[in-house]
């Protein structure tokens, strides 16, 4: 069983994260979709050294501190009960290893921007991001069978999200000029992000559907019924966070074309309307 703070600060990463590689995905394909790579990263434009990088900053800072809350803070540091690993805190150190992996994402991604230790090329950055999502992914696909009912009904459904941005992180490596693969990356990071926090406020806060309830530390729902109309709940929860990201998408995309749309779009734009006319 988790904890409402436990699932919000990764919501919290994601979802940033996955905005802002939208909306850098968005700017860079309407200012010259003929140049178009995909990008595992965006910098932070008009900006020179560290700020230039924030999102690698945020990714590998943020992954720490919930890293040390993991294996430090929830462990109260007894790692071992009788020279084997604390059997009590086995969740905490699954979580660790995940949180590991996004951490060397980023010390990675930082490595190959600013130093010439680690030339390596956006295609490998890619795949060394889909590893990470990986890690994440067989966690809370176990998650999803060890925990019962509505509980693993939520963690199912962000295993398929987490799936969604494997395939997008490679895909990536194998098609770095294709911006729907760019795009969809930010969007799956996006919506992980939201269900993150979709799971905390049902689960863990105030959101808890009628007839199911926090006891032993786990969800029990008082019948089938109720259980089903939970997930069903769950379904349509699912679908307003899919059309609010998309949404937000087109709405940026024509935001980022209004604005930052090259001569070549605009010149097209404008011949296309004297057609109409004429």
């Amino acid at each position: 069983m988790g904890s409402f703070k436990g699932h919000a600060l990764p919501g919290t990463l994601f979802f940033v994260v996955g905005i802002w590689h939208i909306w850098g995905s968005v700017v860079r394909y309407v200012c010259n979709h003929k140049t178009f790579r995909v990008r595992v990263w965006h910098p932070v434009p008009g900006f020179d050294g560290r700020l230039k990088h924030l999102e690698l900053y945020v990714i590998a800072i943020g992954a720490l501190i919930d890293l040390c809350i993991e294996l430090l803070y929830s462990t109260h540091l007894k790692f071992f009960v009788d020279g084997v690993l604390n059997p009590s805190h086995m969740n905490d150190f699954e979580h660790s290893g995940m949180l590991l992996m996004f951490f060397i994402f980023g010390v990675v991604v930082l490595l190959t921007e600013n130093t010439r230790f680690l030339p390596l090329p956006e295609g490998a950055l890619c795949l060394i991001a889909a590893t990470a999502f990986c890690a994440e992914y067989l966690l809370f696909y176990f998650h999803s069978t060890s925990h019962k009912g509505l509980e693993g009904y939520y963690h199912t459904l962000l295993v398929f999200l987490i799936g969604l941005c494997i395939l997008s992180s490679i895909g990536g490596a194998l098609l770095p000029t294709s911006f729907p693969v760019d795009l969809c990356n930010g969007i799956a990071m996006a919506l992980q992000g939201i269900w993150f926090y979709q799971t905390a406020f049902v689960l863990y806060g105030p959101m808890l559907p009628d007839g199911c309830k926090l006891r032993d530390n786990s969800i029990v729902c008082h019948s089938i019924e109720s259980e089903i109309r939970g997930e069903l709940l769950a379904n349509f929860q699912l679908f307003l966070a899919v059309l609010a990201v998309l949404v937000g998408t087109v709405a940026s995309y024509g935001f980022a074309a209004s604005r930052y749309g090259n001569s070549q779009v605009k010149s097209l734009q404008t011949m296309q309307v004297g057609l109409d006319q004429d």
